[in-house]
């Protein structure tokens, strides 16, 4: 799926498994939108990831956080995501490591989330991984590659997009290693 199919994307992350499954129910009924990810997650909390067209987006993110009522803990609307984040989180096949290669980590979905797509429309950078919440503490991290000077740009914006205290880790590769193409792929 491309931005064009899917221009919108929303998190909304429960105190609640339960509620969370609840929360999935509402907004799939509200709205046609596409689950892109509805997990739990340590400590028993639901993160819950769906895409879809601006309004339908919208119309669903409104029921979800209608039915999460006191149990919500965080949520995003990125109304114009950048084109990569979908098929990313699509578990599509990323591009090869070009260049440099910057990594953010963030303490949330939602922060992770954001500064992707801060860092993605900044610079001319490529996502090569990016992985939300299960078995990393409900934590996120993101991967890109370019030129040194693009993925410095762009993890600029990244760090930028988020308040201070949801950073967890930044870290530039000037010249990655070969073998590093094998690591990335056990870290999504």
């Amino acid at each position: 799926m491309d931005a064009a199919t899917h221009p919108a994307l929303a998190v909304l992350e429960t105190r609640s498994i339960a509620r969370g499954l609840f929360v999935c129910d509402a907004l799939v009924k509200r709205a046609p939108v596409r689950m892109l990810m509805a997990d739990p997650v340590t400590p028993g909390k639901m993160c819950i990831v769906f895409a879809g067209g601006v309004a339908e987006v919208e119309e669903a993110l409104g029921a979800a956080r209608e039915a999460a009522a006191a149990e919500e803990l965080d949520w995003l609307l990125l109304p114009h995501c950048h084109e990569a984040l979908v098929p990313a989180l699509e578990g599509v096949e990323p591009p090869p490591v070009e260049g440099s290669l910057g990594t953010l980590e963030m303490r949330t979905v939602a922060a992770t989330l954001l500064a992707a797509d801060a860092a993605l429309k900044a610079a001319d950078v490529d996502l090569v991984a990016i992985r939300l919440a299960r078995g990393i503490d409900g934590k996120g991290y993101f991967v890109l590659t370019g030129t040194q000077d693009s993925v410095e740009a762009a993890l600029d914006a990244g760090d930028d997009a988020v308040r201070p205290e949801h950073r967890a880790g930044r870290e530039l590769v000037a010249r990655p290693h070969p073998d590093v193409d094998w690591v990335l792929g056990r870290l999504v």
